[in-house]
């Protein structure tokens, strides 16, 4: 016997695709959007149907934008000789919400995985050496993830930027703030201890 209506069904099975989402959490979120008042719940439909009319990729950096140019490419206070090369648009939010970066990005679309087929043409990558060439830039920063494919993506990067003579450098990575010496897992200490900086 059905437990839902098969609208409800159906919207839960729609919200359990969410990343991060359970059946528990689709069922609460299911329930939740049923309590809306009608206006609001119209509302939450068009943001939805919005974003997915709307948003499309920067030409420039492969950012979210609304425009051709994102509003990071098109502002005039960005640092244009520093480009930092990241995986998705999310990294993107991720470092600006850190308020210590001022320079202007490159989005590649992924990482190398040639388990999964995704080889350096599946990426935006003559499109930064192309930009690195028009713009100019005077450093690269790498900011790919620090799992196996992040890695190997940077260590591709390395090569080719080599080539480009441009400065190139890669984010470090390390000890979270406040965290213990005796908790770290030996990859994150190495990090750590080849990242280092003078003080």
């Amino acid at each position: 016997m059905e437990k839902y209506t098969k609208s409800m069904s159906r919207l839960i099975q729609a919200l359990k695709k969410m990343p991060g989402v359970g059946p528990k959490s689709a069922e609460r979120m299911a329930f939740h959007i049923l309590r809306l008042p009608h206006s609001e719940a119209k509302a939450l439909a068009y943001s939805i149907l919005k974003v997915k009319e709307s948003i499309k990729f920067c030409k420039v950096c492969g950012n979210l934008s609304e425009e051709d140019s994102c509003n990071i490419c098109s502002s005039p206070q960005r640092d244009k000789d520093i480009i930092c090369v990241v995986e998705q648009p999310t990294d993107i939010v991720s470092i600006e919400k850190s308020g210590c970066y001022n320079g202007l990005y490159h989005v590649l679309g992924g990482s190398l995985s040639p388990l999964d087929g995704v080889g350096p043409e599946n990426l935006r990558i003559l499109e930064l050496l192309a930009r690195i060439k028009t713009q100019r830039a005077k450093e690269i920063i790498v900011a790919t993830d620090s799992d196996s494919e992040g890695e190997t993506t940077a260590l591709y990067l390395s090569r080719l930027l080599r080539k480009e003579k441009v400065k190139a450098t890669r984010i470090a990575y390390g000890l979270p703030m406040g965290s213990n010496l005796e908790y770290a897992d030996q990859v994150t200490l190495a990090k750590a201890l080849q990242g280092r900086n003078p003080i």
